[in-house]
């Protein structure tokens, strides 16, 4: 019996149109909310770049009380996103909000830095915008995408302490500086392997250094507060 090969071909390539329309549609709703997810973002860091203004300084706690009012929605967009991603795909579709969640790593990670000047945990990052840290436990928050985080935090304290200065608080850049040096000396114990973290933390090193001269400076200025002595 002699087969139709043309319709065969035709009803292949009909399956691989509609496999291809089925996902740029599951594509585009998965960017509408990530659009969502951004815009909230947006909104957390606009917040929180007001510890940069003078009075700003004074206020951290209000600040940060205000930009943490917005986690709430913030775990809606990512429930909703974990929704919309097929079960063990999450890196399929990983480059989708990548970026958006590296944000939201440094946004949680500065507020627990305004509020402890310490270190958040990639636990505590998760546990703040709503995802898990296993595979096996849903949406989760990638160590990479946390570690940028990390690596942004460096930056803006690098900025925050020269507007500290202008402030006339002198006594946070020797904090600052302390904790980038203990930043950097854990980065330095791994091994980076992703290239775009490599050239942030390189980053990190020149943060750090900014820093340290603004430290000097205060220093032999003999700014520096008697309670660092």
């Amino acid at each position: 019996m002699i087969m139709d090969s043309s319709n065969n071909l035709s009803d292949v390539f009909l399956q691989y149109s509609a496999y291809m329309e089925d996902e740029q549609s599951l594509r585009e709703e998965i960017r509408s909310q990530v659009r969502e997810l951004e815009q909230t973002a947006r909104e957390m860091t606009t917040l929180l770049q007001s510890v940069h203004q003078q009075d700003g300084i004074q206020n951290i706690p209000a600040i940060c009380e205000k930009a943490k009012g917005l986690y709430p929605t913030i775990k809606e967009h990512y429930a909703a996103l974990s929704k919309k991603v097929p079960k063990d795909q999450y890196y399929r579709f990983h480059d989708h909000w990548r970026f958006v969640t590296q944000r939201m790593a440094f946004v949680a990670a500065l507020l627990v830095y305004l509020e402890t000047e310490q270190l958040a945990t990639q636990q505590m990052v998760a546990d703040a915008i709503g995802v898990a840290l296993n595979k096996e436990d849903g949406f989760i928050l990638d160590l990479e995408d946390y570690l940028a985080g990390l690596l942004m935090l460096s930056s803006e304290l690098s900025r925050f302490v020269v507007n500290s200065v202008t402030a006339g608080d002198y006594l946070r850049p020797f904090r600052v500086a302390q904790f980038l040096s203990e930043l950097s000396a854990g980065f330095r114990l791994l091994n980076l392997k992703n290239d775009n973290l490599r050239k942030r933390f390189d980053g990190l090193k020149y943060d750090l250094k900014k820093v340290e001269e603004v430290v000097y400076d205060l220093s032999i200025r003999g700014l520096k507060p008697k309670q660092e002595t």
